[in-house]
């Protein structure tokens, strides 16, 4: 099934639509009813991140940082949590997956991360609780025989170096996870993704069966390089050039870079990594003013939908093997017609 969905060395005709968090367009991300309404809208996968608590469980949070996605600042009993850490050279300030126990964070509720441009997802505040990565094996596995359809999952790994260096190794919490709860030897579609290739080149030596994706960023360095190289490590931009992408050849099965790289004027490197073998997904497709190219947008201001469908078919001209959505019904309805 992996070989079918995932592990195909040669473009799609259409892209996987990807359920980014979910349906975050909808409800708050990472929540169960945003899940639940992406599987219901037809999504080939969804992508949940993946980040730990002290005691080594593995919950669904865009970031360790809490303050914004969840009512934390509202439970008196973690005030004294409350506090200011540098996360991958950036310093911030607010509540941390890792200063918590799993049972401590049950209790939070999920909040919507952008209220003043998703204002209906916020209506559903505080209502749903955090959910662990093995609550999201069972969902999709659930909804795979629910729906008929084999759903997959891409596994976002967050900040590994820095939870290593915690004493919080993120790699054999994921193996575990995986391989207890039926997701290790190809039986349902198994991507795992992250910003630091050290951390994908370990899993991959683990022997689980999965496609193996090297998420890209427009500008920057990767963490785990910087750390282990300083000042010579090679930003992100080199990994896409001809020579960064023969280098990973072997090493990943394919790319996830930010969709400005493809929009911008004569780029080529779908074309570049389909040469070698190397299957693209891009990030994120969202119809909003906020998200859309400046030449995509429209009046009606940062909420308002724009003209998404002309920025998301020059994307699909470019030739991607993968999109991510945070509406996955306009994503289908989009990338499959």
């Amino acid at each position: 099934m992996i070989a079918v969905l995932y592990a195909e060395n040669v473009p799609r005709k259409s892209p996987l639509v990807i359920g980014h968090r979910g349906a975050p367009g909808y409800r708050p991300e990472h929540s169960r009813s945003s899940y639940e309404l992406a599987l219901a809208m037809g999504v080939d996968a969804v992508e949940p991140d993946v980040v730990a608590t002290s005691d080594g469980v593995l919950v669904l949070r865009h970031e360790n940082e809490i303050s914004g996605t969840t009512n934390v600042s509202g439970h008196p009993e973690f005030a004294d949590r409350r506090t200011t850490k540098k996360i991958d050279g950036v310093s911030l300030t607010g509540w941390f997956t890792e200063d918590f126990t799993w049972a401590e964070l049950s209790t939070l509720r999920c909040r919507e991360r952008l209220p003043k441009i998703r204002r209906s997802s916020a209506s559903f505040d505080d209502t749903q609780p955090i959910l662990r990565l093995t609550d999201l094996l069972a969902l999709i596995r659930q909804g795979s025989v629910e729906y008929g359809r084999e759903i997959g999952i891409v596994l976002e790994i967050k900040h590994a170096t820095y939870f290593e260096r915690l004493g919080l190794d993120l790699a054999p919490l994921i193996e575990r996870d995986l391989r207890a709860h039926g997701w290790a030897d190809g039986e349902l579609p198994l991507v795992i993704e992250a910003f630091e290739s050290t951390v994908l080149a370990r899993l991959r030596s683990t022997g689980l069966a999965a496609s193996f994706i090297y998420l890209i960023e427009a500008a920057g360095k990767p963490f785990d390089l910087v750390t282990s190289m300083g000042k010579t490590a090679p930003a992100y931009a080199d990994a896409v050039t001809p020579g960064g992408l023969d280098r990973l050849v072997g090493e990943v099965d394919g790319i996830s870079v930010n969709k400005r790289m493809l929009l911008a004027p004569g780029a080529t490197i779908v074309a570049d990594a389909h040469a070698r073998g190397l299957r693209v997904f891009t990030w994120t497709c969202r119809p909003e003013n906020a998200f859309l190219s400046a030449r995509f947008r429209s009046s009606g201001g940062k909420a308002a939908f724009g003209d998404y469908e002309a920025e998301w078919a020059a994307i699909a001209r470019a030739g991607v093997d993968g999109v991510f959505v945070d509406h996955p019904d306009l994503g289908v309805a989009f990338f499959r017609s």
